[in-house]
């Protein structure tokens, strides 16, 4: 039998906020014990961003006060900036807390030509058809970042 990644050994999150690893779009901005970087995995919406809590801990509930008092205030500059910048018509936010041990907030794009099928928590179910190339992805993670250190 093929061995399976387990994301949570190593902590996958905290790889990411300590730049260990880099996914597709890298880190895009950090506020108040919290890192905004690129989705972990293929994607077929640029923008998919994700909010992760600098420190190890297992849900929302888990942040420190400073990190919780900044996580709504700091995910709607996100989400503003995926249709103000990016020109989604609406953008989704997730905290499933299923499969990786590490806080984390998936802030989602839709835009007027997502197809319906993509629309929801069906965006994580996304075929391989379905995902854009690394560069796609890359530029919208650059526009975010302008849009959140302007």
């Amino acid at each position: 039998m093929p061995d399976v990644l387990d994301v949570n050994d190593p902590c996958l999150a905290c790889a990411i906020v300590r730049g260990a690893t880099r996914p597709v779009g890298g880190v895009i901005a950090r506020a108040h014990g919290l890192v905004l970087h690129g989705v972990a995995g293929p994607s077929p919406v640029p923008g998919w961003v994700v909010l992760s809590s600098e420190r190890h801990v297992r849900g929302w509930y888990d942040l420190p006060p400073d990190a919780a008092s900044e996580l709504g205030p700091f995910a709607a500059r996100v989400m503003r900036a995926q249709r103000e910048v990016l020109g989604a018509e609406h953008a989704y936010a997730f905290a499933i807390g299923d499969v990786l041990r590490h806080f984390h907030l998936h802030l989602v794009p839709r835009y007027p030509q997502t197809p319906q099928r993509l629309w929801g928590r069906a965006v994580f179910d996304a075929p391989a058809a379905d995902h854009l190339p690394a560069p796609a992805l890359e530029d919208a993670a650059r526009a975010l970042s302008a849009a959140l250190s302007g």
